[in-house]
């Protein structure tokens, strides 16, 4: 399967045209290459394009401010800690399902019982019925 060109098409409103076009003339190019410049530069990064002044570009260019997105050095050390810690939560999200299963397998168990067992008050109260013998 060949590489296809689809077509996007949107509206803006009439002052964001005229910029737009006069964007396209200062760079002599159509305002359809403007869009695609824009489309390119924005699949190339992932969807993380900054708009920034033109004042501030060459700025940019030269290193003297982060690069966009920010990036963040972590320690090695944090990162190492931060698997164990999600290890260790794992583990004890097994522990506790199984635990779980042990307290629902008891309850089956204790249901399944429950028919043999004689409460003594009920002993209690068929005695006070019938007369007692005394073996002698």
């Amino acid at each position: 399967m060949g590489n296809k060109n689809k077509t996007i098409s949107f509206r803006v409103n009439e002052d964001a045209f005229e910029t737009l076009r006069e964007i396209a003339e200062e760079r002599d190019i159509s305002l359809s290459a403007v869009f695609r410049d824009y489309v390119d530069t924005l699949v190339a990064h992932d969807g993380q394009v900054q708009v920034v002044p033109e004042h501030e570009l060459e700025r940019l260019r030269n290193g003297e401010d982060e690069s966009f997105p920010p990036k963040v050095k972590v320690p090695k050390s944090f990162v190492r800690e931060h698997e164990r810690l999600e290890l260790e939560a794992e583990h004890l999200r097994e522990q506790l399902e199984e635990h779980k299963q042990y307290v629902n397998y008891l309850r089956e168990q204790l249901e399944d019982e429950n028919e043999d067992v004689i409460q003594l008050e009920d002993l209690d109260a068929n005695e006070a019925d019938e007369p007692s013998f005394r073996l002698g």
